[in-house]
C-alpha cells in the first residue's frame, strides 16, 4: 500500500471554466486556457447576460455555475505570478488568497508536470497547498500535515520557512515529512514534528493537509486535503479535496503509515 492508492482510487471530477464578457487583452485567455490545456478543465469565452465584464464562471458537468470569480482576482493569484513568489516568501501567508473558481477546482483528477520540463504547470497546486497552510493557520487548532520530498526545502526556500514558522507557533499541530538530506536541527526552532524516512511514499509524495480536532463534531469546517505523488517521468498525478470521506482516510494513512 502506498499514497499512490489515493490517486490511482480518485474518480476525478469534470470541471469547466468560462470567460465571460470580456474586455481585457486576447492574450489572457489564451493564458487562462494554457494553465489548464492538459486538464480536465475546458475553457471557453462567451458573452453572458446579467453578469459582469471579466468574470470567471466555474462550471460543472451539466453546465451549472459553482463558482465566479474576477479575472483580475484569478491573474494575481495564478496567471501573474510564478513559484518563485512561494518560494522567497514575496507572497505572505497572510496575503495568499485563492480565488472561488479555482477552489472550486477540487475533485478535478490533475496531471502536471515538473521542473523542468513545465514552469508553469505545478503552480496551481502550489498556491492550493499555500491555501491550506493558510486555512490551518486561520483556524489555529487541529493537525497540518506536509511533505516536502527533502525537508531540506523547508530552510532552503525563505517562503516556506515563514509559513513552518508561523504555523509551528500557533496552535496547529504541525507535521513535516520527506528525506532527511540535512540534518534537522531547524525543527525545535520552528516547533514542528519531523517525521524522515526513504520510502516511496517520503520521497515521491507531495501532500499537505488540514484536519479540524473532531471532524465529526456538529459544525465543524471540513478538513483539507491535496495529494499528488510523482512518477518515474518527474510528471504529477493528484487532486484536492474538502470531503470527509476522501480527506480523512488520506490522513490516517499518513499518520498510521508514516
Amino acid at each position: 500500500m502506498s499514497l499512490r492508492r489515493f490517486v490511482d482510487e480518485h474518480d476525478g471530477a469534470e470541471r469547466g471554466l468560462v470567460l465571460a464578457n470580456r474586455s481585457q487583452p486576447e492574450q489572457l485567455r489564451r493564458m487562462l486556457a494554457g494553465v489548464f490545456s492538459e486538464q480536465p478543465v475546458a475553457v471557453d469565452e462567451a458573452e453572458v447576460e446579467e453578469v459582469a465584464e471579466d468574470t470567471v464562471l466555474l462550471l460543472d458537468e451539466s453546465a451549472e455555475v459553482l463558482a465566479e470569480s474576477s479575472l483580475d482576482a484569478v491573474s494575481s493569484s495564478l496567471l501573474f505570478t510564478n513559484s518563485d513568489a512561494f518560494v522567497t516568501g514575496s507572497t505572505s501567508l497572510a496575503e495568499t488568497s485563492l480565488p472561488a473558481v479555482i477552489k472550486g477546482l477540487e475533485g478535478v483528477k490533475f496531471r502536471l508536470r515538473g521542473y523542468p520540463q513545465s514552469h508553469k504547470e505545478k503552480l496551481l497546486l502550489i498556491a492550493v497547498s499555500r491555501h491550506i497552510e493558510r486555512t490551518a493557520w486561520q483556524r489555529d487548532t487541529g493537525t497540518h500535515r506536509a511533505s516536502f520530498q527533502r525537508l531540506s526545502r523547508i530552510v532552503d526556500e525563505q517562503g516556506t520557512y515563514r509559513v513552518y514558522e508561523t504555523l509551528g507557533g500557533s496552535d496547529v499541530d504541525t507535521h513535516v515529512y520527506g528525506v532527511d538530506d540535512q540534518g534537522t536541527d531547524w525543527a525545535t526552532e520552528l516547533g514542528v514534528t519531523v517525521h524522515a524516512g526513504e520510502t516511496e511514499d517520503y520521497r515521491d509524495s507531495w501532500f499537505v493537509i488540514h484536519r479540524p480536532p473532531d471532524p465529526a463534531a456538529p459544525d465543524t469546517p471540513n478538513p483539507y486535503a491535496l495529494l499528488a505523488v510523482e512518477d518515474e517521468n518527474g510528471v504529477w498525478d493528484g487532486f484536492f479535496t474538502t470531503d470527509p470521506d476522501e480527506a480523512l482516510p488520506v490522513d490516517d494513512y499518513v499518520q498510521r503509515e508514516l
